[in-house]
């Protein structure tokens, strides 16, 4: 049996706001479900997109990167 792979994303927002997310699906899904959801949105906002996409993935995420030095 397979592992689920996590495929890991940089995205923008309406506010030019970026964050990063994590989501089982590759990135021509992704993109498919982000076409879908702006035919129905006005405005683009990370979190609303991810509760958007969560409906298709219950593993889409945003999620927190962080500098690390050593």
């Amino acid at each position: 049996m397979g592992e689920k792979k996590l495929y890991y994303y940089r995205i923008y927002d309406d506010k030019e706001r970026l964050n990063y997310m994590k989501s089982s699906l590759p990135h021509d899904e992704v993109e498919r479900w982000l076409k879908e959801y702006e035919r129905t949105h006005q405005k683009y906002f990370n979190p609303e997109f991810i509760h958007y996409l969560h409906e298709h993935d219950p593993e889409a995420e945003i999620i927190e990167v962080s500098d690390m030095s050593y």
